[in-house]
C-alpha cells in the first residue's frame, strides 16, 4: 500500500464514520518502526486500521561457534532510505483486537 492510498482511506473514514482515536507510534527495535493508526466505529463494529512503515532488511549476519551449547546471534542490517509498508485491519472482539484478513470478509 502506498502513502497516498492510506491518506485516501483516512479521509474516507473521517468523512463517513465516527473516529474514536488516531495517532502515531514509533518503536526503536528492528531499525525503527513507525505505526500510524485510526480507531473508528464502522459497519463491522469497532475497527482499527494500521499503516506500518519499517526499513528494508539488506543483510542478515549470523555469529556462532562450533562448540556444543554455544549461543548463536543474528544481526540484521537495515536500509537507511528504503522503506517497506504494510496495511493491517483489526476488529474489536470482546475487548481484544483480532486481525481481519481477506478470507474472513
Amino acid at each position: 500500500m502506498t502513502l497516498e492510498r492510506w491518506e485516501n482511506i483516512i479521509g474516507n473514514i473521517k468523512d463517513n464514520f465516527k473516529v474514536e482515536e488516531q495517532g502515531n507510534e514509533h518503536f526503536d527495535e528492528h531499525g525503527g518502526i513507525d505505526v500510524e493508526f485510526i480507531i473508528f466505529k464502522g459497519p463491522l463494529g469497532k475497527m482499527k486500521l494500521e499503516f506500518i512503515t519499517k526499513p528494508v532488511v539488506l543483510d542478515k549476519k549470523t555469529f556462532y561457534s562450533q562448540r556444543i551449547g554455544s549461543e548463536t546471534q543474528v544481526e540484521y542490517i537495515y536500509s537507511k532510505d528504503e522503506k517497506s509498508r504494510k496495511f493491517k485491519a483489526h476488529k474489536d472482539e470482546d475487548g481484544e483486537w483480532k486481525e481481519i484478513n481477506e478470507i474472513s470478509l
